[in-house]
Order: structure tokens, then sequence, then C-alpha cells
């Protein structure tokens, strides 16, 4: 019998807010201090599912649709991090959150990383899982590029006329193994959350497929530095997009930082080795 996300996160709430005029989603447990959960690029708040109730145990988690993704609203006026950022920060002053921990993958990776440079007094810690924005240099970039070109041409497929297959292939990027990570329901929830966007989408004579685009963000290693809070590089073997060793030139140009390489995972580590994940982000948050 698959493993179910509605299993995982029983003892979780999926509410709804208006965080200062926009319509926002999220998954919430727990009661102790604040951590969000961001995901990636197309990616909505079930990416943490397999997380939320067991760091709950520790922490008030929140896993929460972005701006432009899932059922949360698309930013009246900004695009991509910016976007992203600054419902983030109307997320938190809705709920009134004054400082939180950030986890974030990919696109909410870069996004946790710019919003502690803009707002550094909101954020406690922050770990990068399999992040984007890294700027190493050219060879770093070179070795990330085959990766990121193969994302945007799945995320294209599947954004602008989605299909369960062309999910089902955007799904199967994230994933070293996608034959055991991939179910069938996982698919479903992605499948008509696309298929929902696309609809509003055309309605407005706007594209679906420019989610997914990019990242807005540059993580020199002279902006890594100006982020001053507990930094964990939380990366796999098997990422697609950035190799863990553009992540290792990161951590060692931010003195301070954590690095760490969990086995036999792709781009989503909280899926494909959910104990070991979650295990090390527990030590870390509370180091």
């Amino acid at each position: 019998m698959d493993r179910t996300i509605w299993a995982d996160l029983l003892g979780a709430a999926v509410s709804y807010c208006d965080a200062k005029g926009m319509r926002t989603r999220y998954i919430e447990a727990g009661n102790s201090e604040p951590l969000i959960f961001l995901h990636g690029s197309g990616g909505h708040a079930e990416s943490f599912a397999r997380n939320v109730m067991p760091l709950a145990a520790y922490f008030h988690t929140y896993a929460i649709d972005m701006a432009g993704h899932g059922f949360t609203d698309r930013h009246p006026t900004l695009a991509g991090t910016d976007g992203i950022v600054d419902h983030l920060l109307r997320f938190m002053d809705t709920l009134r959150i004054e400082r939180v921990n950030l986890v974030g993958e990919s696109l909410g990776g870069a996004a946790s990383a710019r919003f502690a440079l803009e707002h550094p007094d909101r954020v406690l810690r922050i770990a990068f899982i399999t992040g984007a924005g890294l700027e190493m240099g050219e060879e770093a970039a070179k070795l990330a590029a085959s990766g990121r070109e193969a994302l945007q041409r799945l995320s294209a497929a599947a954004l602008g006329s989605p299909t369960r297959e062309s999910v089902r292939n955007r799904l199967a990027w994230l994933f070293v193994d996608p034959e055991t990570s991939i179910t069938d329901e996982l698919v479903e929830v992605r499948y008509q959350i696309y298929k929902r966007r696309a609809e509003l989408e055309a309605a407005a004579g706007e594209s679906a497929a420019r989610i997914g685009g990019g990242v807005g963000v540059e993580l020199t290693p002279e902006r890594l530095r100006e982020i001053k809070v507990p930094f964990f590089f939380l990366w796999t073997d098997h990422n697609p997009s950035t190799p863990w060793q553009v992540a290792e030139m990161a951590h060692k140009q931010m003195p301070g930082s954590r690095f760490h390489v969990i086995k036999n995972a792709g781009h989503w580590p909280q899926y494909e080795q959910t104990e070991e994940f979650n295990r090390l982000l527990i030590d870390f948050l509370k180091s």
C-alpha cells in the first residue's frame, strides 16, 4: 500500500488566511517556536507532508503555498522572489510571527536567504535545502547547467498544458528513484493544482509556464556572508540542479555554516530520505 500524504499529516490543520490581501493556504501543527517550510518552484505545501508532524513535536510548523503556487493568490504587483519574500512578510505579520526558522527547498531556499538579507531581524535560522541561487563562478555554473535546462523544459510542459503524464515527468526530475518515490496520489494532487492554475491563468490571458523561471537573487559569497543567522547547507548526492560540490564551495565561503550531503536522494531529500532529513533538521534547529 502506498504511503499517503494525509496519513502523514494526521493531526495537522489545513487553513487559509488573508495575508494582507493575499488568500494563502497553509498546513499547520505544533505550538512552540515557529518554523516555516518553503517549497520549490512549481511546488506546494504537500512538498513537506512527511516533515510537518515530526517537526511539530519541537516547533510550531507551517508549510505554506508560496505566492502564485498551490492555492495561494499571486502577488498583486510582484513576481519571483520579490513576490515570495513580500508574501512571507505578509503571512508572518498576519499570524503575528515575530521571528522564524526558515526551511527552504530549491526556490524556497533562495527566498529564505533573500528574506534574511532584507529582514534580518525576523529570522532565527535557515536550513537551505538543495537551494537555488548560488553563484560560485563560471565552473560552478557549468556543473549546474544541464539539470536546470531539463527543469525548465519539464516545467513548461507540465504547467503550460498539464496532463497526468507531464506532471509525473516533472515530478520524476525531483527524485533519484522516481518509481519508488512517486505515488499516484502525489501525481493527482499536483495535477489538480496545475490544472486549476492553468485554467485561472488562461482566463486571465496569462502563461502558467512562467512559474519556474528565474530565481531573482544571486547568492554570491559576499551576499551569503551578509547573512548572520545560523545557516545549514543540506544537500544530496544526486541533486539534479546544483551539485553538492557547488554547495560545499558556498559553505566554505560562509564561516560558521553547516554542510551535509544526504546519500541516495535527488532534489527532495525530505521525501526520499525522510528519517535522516528530519533528524538532521531537528539537530540543526535545536542546536
